[in-house]
């Protein structure tokens, strides 16, 4: 058996950029995300407004995906990660006008909200494209022997720029104010753009160039939902996220259940990177791929508990270590997934790939914004959070049971293989 070396991808000179890139791009996304819901929900204080914030950037991520995972596969990759990058580039600056004390004031409640979920709407167009891009490019930059170990530290810089972005929003948010934090958010996105001239340009491997639209998205979807592995992978990551989506109502806990303010809502919002960071850099050293089935689907569970213990709580740290935990669980989840992504999807669909995945997985989290803002709404804060915690453990239980195969499933061979094959 081969040797696991934890640096195996940290070996490569432009994954170490491309690394710098992620965690920016991230970091900026989320500090982002974080100060929009907690600036929406002070001008409203009304739930609904949080999971509008998600219904605006779900449109465009959902369907604008498909089509932006066949342009994926036909364009070079560093020229349109530039251009994604650019555009939420302009997003975040004009969140931050929009946030001018000056121009703030003279504009009506309602105006500055269509703005804001304009803004929002726009970057979900970006991140249609900019999550294909990045897996895409990922596969590019290393070789095939080092996809799971690379694969493993990108999750991981995912998930610490998921954990500082909105740690630092909320002590921001505080210290400087919604507008200058907004700043901080459009000066990270500039440090991606440096990153990324570090990277050159890649070939494009699609056998298909000028494929017709309809066609390359046909097999794209086709892949997946023929690929039993892939589509349970995400199917049942997509219902954890869609109705464990108790961070969307975090505001909410924060200053009108736990009453701790700004600096308290950025230690909530954080604490599940926190623990799914631990999770990521541990996996390194300890790979998940053995009895990965198994494993998954007990994370998923686990994390739906966390989720119902942070609903009924009525204590500031018994929710934080409850947000804690559930990225702890949530991390297992991602590592394996990415796995799953890397290993099993070829080269030329890539892009279509990882485009049907952010539809099951990466919207998801907007689509759990709503039913979690929706659900609040109409049952209240506190039996949404425990509702949603509580389908995802039905979910993963009928799961586990009604499909034997994917709780056999075993990736210790597949990347063992493909270790060997180089």
């Amino acid at each position: 058996m081969t040797k696991n070396d934890p640096y195996e991808a940290l070996r490569y000179k432009e994954f170490n950029f491309f690394l710098l890139l992620r965690f920016a791009m991230v970091f900026a996304w989320a500090m982002q995300f974080v100060i929009i819901e907690w600036e929406v929900y002070r001008l409203t204080k009304d739930p609904l407004s949080l999971g509008i914030i998600g219904l605006m950037e779900i449109i465009p991520a959902i369907g604008m995906a498909l089509f932006a995972g066949h342009i994926v596969d036909q364009s070079e990759k560093k020229r349109l990660l530039f251009k994604c990058i650019l555009g939420f580039s302009i997003v975040s600056l004009g969140l931050f006008l929009i946030t001018v004390p000056s121009i703030n004031k003279n504009l009506e409640l309602h105006s500055i909200l269509y703005i804001i979920y304009a803004l929002v709407f726009a970057g979900g167009l970006v991140r249609a494209f900019i999550s294909p891009t990045i897996f895409s490019l990922l596969s590019l930059i290393v070789p095939k022997k080092a996809y799971a170990n690379a694969s493993t530290w990108s999750s991981s810089v995912w998930q610490m720029g998921a954990m500082l972005g909105p740690g630092l929003a909320g002590f921001s948010i505080s210290l400087i104010g919604v507008h200058w934090s907004m700043c901080v958010v459009f000066a990270f996105s500039v440090f991606s753009l440096l990153f990324l001239t570090k990277i050159e340009s890649k070939p494009i491997l699609n056998p298909k160039i000028g494929e017709p639209i309809m066609q390359s998205l046909k097999e794209g979807v086709k892949f997946v939902f023929q690929n039993k592995t892939i589509l349970g992978a995400i199917s049942l990551d997509m219902i954890a996220v869609l109705f464990g989506g108790a961070m969307a109502l975090l505001p909410i806990f924060a200053q009108d259940i736990l009453k701790v303010g700004s600096e308290g809502f950025g230690v909530l919002r954080a604490a599940p990177a926190v623990g799914s960071f631990i999770t990521m850099v541990l996996s390194a050293y300890i790979p998940l791929n053995k009895k990965a089935g198994i494993k998954l689907l007990s994370a998923i569970f686990l994390f739906g508990v966390c989720i119902i213990v942070f609903g009924l709580s009525k204590w500031f740290w018994v929710s934080v270590i409850a947000m804690f935990f559930s990225g702890i669980f949530d991390g297992v989840s991602v590592v394996i997934r990415n796995t799953i992504l890397q290993l099993h999807t070829p080269d030329n669909m890539r892009g279509r790939v990882a485009s049907v995945n952010s539809i099951f997985v990466g919207s998801s989290n907007e689509l759990g914004a709503f039913e979690s803002g929706l659900t609040a709404k109409i049952m209240g804060t506190v039996p949404a959070v425990v509702f949603g915690g509580t389908m995802t453990l039905i979910t993963v239980t009928f799961t586990g049971f009604i499909s034997p195969s994917f709780r056999n499933l075993d990736l210790a061979k597949d990347v063992e293989a493909l270790k060997n094959s180089h």
